[in-house]
């Protein structure tokens, strides 16, 4: 009897977690490119945590690509670059996004 209520007691502590317990495991990938789709080097992504505000940076090489790995899934981003003093749009990510990849293109028009 008490082993079974052992196993029992087992079982549920081993439940599925919290929603709120998500890890820290997202990779957010994409590319710099201008109107025609040509990729900007030297531009600068900046991802901004909406939370807590801290904002990371990467400077994208010749093929225009950048990549934040390991970016929290319980937490909202917003994504823009830049390039010679213009600006793309700002995207988001969101939370609720399940995704453990997201790729997000980035246009910045150079005129």
């Amino acid at each position: 009897m008490a082993c079974a209520l052992l196993m029992a007691l087992s079982a549920v502590s081993g439940a599925s977690p919290d929603k709120k317990d998500k890890t820290v495991g997202r990779l957010l990938f994409g590319k710099v490119l201008d109107p025609q789709d040509n990729p900007l080097p030297d531009a600068v992504v900046y991802v901004t945590n909406t939370r807590t505000r801290m904002v990371k940076t990467y400077i994208v090489g010749p093929d225009g690509t950048y990549r934040f790995p390991a970016l929290s899934t319980a937490v909202d981003y917003e994504v823009y670059a830049q390039y010679k003093g213009h600006k793309s749009d700002t995207k988001s990510v969101s939370q609720f996004d399940d995704r453990s990849q997201v790729y997000v293109d980035l246009k910045v028009d150079t005129r």
